[in-house]
């Protein structure tokens, strides 16, 4: 049975930093597409990154400055580094990883067909 299994999240102050880390378990392959979606509280989930199993990354407009992600294929993990946290970062964030990838105008993310989700881990940022 695969499992995502997130950590790192928590409280931060305005402009701090925070490493999200996801494992995967039960699978030994390499996940095509692995990234990192975000819900806050009243708001619809939306795309943050995503990294294919060649290194290639995709960074959601509203912290491409911020973000970077990255992962071990080795390890079957998927990292998320966020840096300059602002208090509209604050969200519960999902690790996902999958066979495909959905297109927008600001790269590829991990498609919802097939794709096996974390069960979230929550990120605050105070002002």
């Amino acid at each position: 049975q695969v499992q995502l299994v997130e950590s790192g999240g928590g409280s931060v102050q305005s402009g701090g930093s925070l490493r999200l880390s996801c494992q995967v378990t039960g699978y030994t392959g390499s996940f095509n597409c692995m990234g990192w979606f975000r819900q806050a509280p009243g708001k619809e989930r939306e795309r943050v990154a995503a990294i294919d199993s060649d290194g290639r990354t995709s960074i959601a407009r509203s912290v491409k400055d911020q973000f970077t992600v990255s992962r071990d294929n080795a390890k079957n993990m998927v990292f998320l580094q966020m840096n300059s946290l602002k208090p509209e970062d604050t969200a519960v964030y999902y690790c996902a990883a999958g066979p495909t990838w959905q297109y927008y105008d600001d790269g590829f993310y991990c498609g919802a067909n097939g794709a096996y989700w974390g069960q979230g881990t929550q990120v605050t940022v105070s002002s």
